[in-house]
């Protein structure tokens, strides 16, 4: 397993829901690619990864990296990722621009079944958190 994952924003998601349909709207081919505008420094250190998505100051999932290309049009890199979202732990992380790289021993624990923390609306969550509740 690697030890580099990457955070991003999940721009415009209310919820983890909007974003999984805004990554089922972009699957093609099994796939579901996200465009960027520079290829990370340390790519090849990020294929078999995880980006975990930032929605409303929360980590609140993550996809595998399956690895980078080239958009064919206006040369962006583009970060192939595997269809299947799959929820973590609650963790509050500030909103930034782009990508930030997050080492494996940082990056939130994924969701078992029936956890709490993925069927609560993500600010009670945050507010159990924070009180060692969950």
């Amino acid at each position: 397993m690697t030890n580099l994952n990457i955070s991003k924003v999940a721009v415009g998601c209310s919820g983890l829901e909007a974003l999984r349909r805004r990554q089922a709207a972009r699957l093609a081919d099994g796939v579901v690619p996200i465009v960027t505008r520079f290829r990370p420094k340390r790519a090849d250190e990020l294929v078999g990864g995880s980006i975990y998505w930032i929605v409303k100051h929360q980590i609140t999932a993550r996809q595998l990296i399956l690895g980078f290309g080239e958009s064919a049009t206006d040369r962006r890199t583009v970060i192939n990722l595997d269809p299947q979202l799959v929820p973590v732990r609650l963790h509050p992380k500030r909103a930034h621009q782009g990508w930030r790289y997050l080492p494996a021993q940082d990056a939130p624990a994924d969701v078992g079944d029936g956890e709490a923390a993925a069927i609560l609306p993500p600010a009670l969550a945050q507010a159990l958190g924070e009180l060692a509740l969950i």
